[in-house]
């Protein structure tokens, strides 16, 4: 039995990948060995689930098909009916062993894949162009065979570090194993929504430097025993344009552990907030200075609904002008320029559009996926950046990258993200460190919509944020 990975959070890019199992084999561990471990973990999990139907493992040239091969005859030694189907001759040293080693018939053709289970080892992790015209057809044809589908380390077609689909039209999988370590790809659209459930096959991978990570799931404390509402954390949201939005913020703020929210209110009246919301009548550009101009602001949170004319640009300058760790979103990332920037520890929010407004602002390329694009806005910014989505990003100035699970898809509804950066400032206000704030917040984000169930508002959503407080404290 191999000890438990010393980082199962770590996700991998493939040149990272080949580098740990690299040192592998350089500490005394040959390939073959490896695929063994790889081949008999996927192994016992396709067995586990096969429950004694029939099984057919499709197996490429590469080490990939290798492991197919191990997966085979493990599950033919445990006494399960395999069909084995490879399209070509293995081409690779350790491939060449294991099909050696495999002691059943190898099919040519797909006409006998037939069976309860369908195990994908025809291209791992490492495909960087589409299948051909007739490997695709073949695994479209014993997908559509199979009433349960397994990839192993990541589907075919699937491009392993961006999560690009290679070929149109991929078979959706129930369970995918990766080997060693994540990939990419596994949390990464659009080919993360193809996978199904992922688990992690332990092949006894070491920690690698610069690796992202799996966004971890926090455990908070309660406030101190001698704890008050300004020791526990002031936030103020400077509000605009459209009031409704900033509500939704604080809303969720009230409940993500600050101990006062204050709503510094524009031209336009808010209506109907909670009894514990404070709302201060800042309209004017004085009174909005002369209010930030309070040293217990522990965090600010700027850009739910505050809009994009003159007046929204003056407040979110007087804002950066006041020098707390600030949360930036919406309407204000927009209006952000790098002139404006004053050294204030900050979070930036955007979804895709307004990133690419960000990355026109501070002359970036945009080119790459989306922890590239993530960790150069970052450095750019010189700010902790949440690249938003159902593949949401968290990106450090210093280039670490943490990546959330695939969150509800009922989040796409409007005041989400309002609802994420009060969550997140209210963590700021709290910890006054940007990148833990925005970790706890995304997890709390995402804890939420999963209590909240199906077809919620983003009042709903905000009002979840306090059961999902309670999940995580200590």
């Amino acid at each position: 039995m191999l000890p438990p990975s010393p980082d199962p959070a770590q996700i991998l890019t493939v040149a990272q990948m080949r580098a740990a199992e690299d040192a592998l084999i350089a500490a005394g561990t040959d390939v073959h060995a490896l695929m063994q471990r790889a081949g008999r973990g996927a192994g016992e999990w396709v067995r586990r689930v096969a429950a004694g139907r029939r099984v057919t493992v499709l197996c490429g040239p590469g080490n990939n098909g290798g492991d197919g091969y191990v997966i085979a005859q493990y599950l033919a030694e445990a006494g399960l009916r395999v069909c084995v189907i490879a399209p070509g001759p293995p081409a690779t040293p350790a491939a060449q062993r294991a099909r050696a080693l495999y002691a059943g018939t190898v099919m040519e053709s797909a006409a006998d894949g037939l069976g309860g289970v369908l195990v994908d080892c025809l291209f791992g992790s490492g495909l960087t162009r589409p299948l051909d015209d007739a490997s695709a057809a073949m695994l479209a044809n014993l997908a559509a065979r199979h009433a349960y589908r397994i990839a192993i380390d990541v589907p075919s077609g699937v491009a392993s570090d961006s999560g690009e689909c290679l070929n149109p039209g991929l078979p959706d999988w129930h369970l995918t194993l990766a080997l060693g370590a994540w990939k990419h790809a596994h949390y990464a659209m659009p080919a993360c929504a193809k996978m199904g459930a992922l688990r992690l096959v332990d092949i006894g991978v070491g920690t690698v430097p610069g690796a992202a990570h799996v966004l971890a799931r926090p455990v908070l404390a309660a406030p101190t025993a001698d704890a008050h509402k300004y020791r526990r954390g002031l936030l103020g949201i400077v509000a605009g344009a459209m009031p409704g939005a900033a509500l939704l913020a604080a809303t969720a703020a009230l409940r993500g552990g600050a101990g006062y929210v204050q709503v510094l209110a524009g031209e336009s009246a808010l209506s109907g907030p909670p009894p514990e919301l404070v709302v201060r009548d800042t309209a004017k550009q004085a009174a909005l200075a002369a209010a930030l101009d309070d040293d217990r602001f522990a965090a600010l949170l700027v850009g739910p609904g505050l809009g994009r004319d003159d007046v929204a640009r003056a407040r979110l300058a007087a804002a950066l002008g006041a020098g707390r760790p600030m949360v930036i979103d919406a309407d204000a990332l927009v209006l952000l320029a790098p002139a404006m920037l004053r050294g204030t520890p900050l979070v930036l929010t955007p979804h895709d559009g307004e990133m690419r407004v960000l990355e026109r602002n501070f002359g970036l390329s945009g080119t790459g996926d989306r922890c590239a694009r993530a960790v150069a806005l970052a450095q750019a910014a010189r700010a902790v950046v949440i690249l938003k989505g159902p593949d949401s990003v968290i990106a450090a100035p210093d280039g670490a990258v943490t990546v959330a699970p695939r969150a509800s898809s009922w989040l796409s509804v409007a005041g989400s993200g309002d609802v994420l950066a009060g969550t997140v400032a209210s963590r700021l206000a709290v910890l006054r460190d940007p990148h833990r704030a925005a970790q706890e917040g995304l997890w709390l984000h995402g804890e939420a919509a999963r209590l909240a169930g199906p077809a919620f508002t983003s009042g709903d959503l905000a009002h979840a944020i306090a059961g999902a407080m309670q999940q995580v404290l200590a």
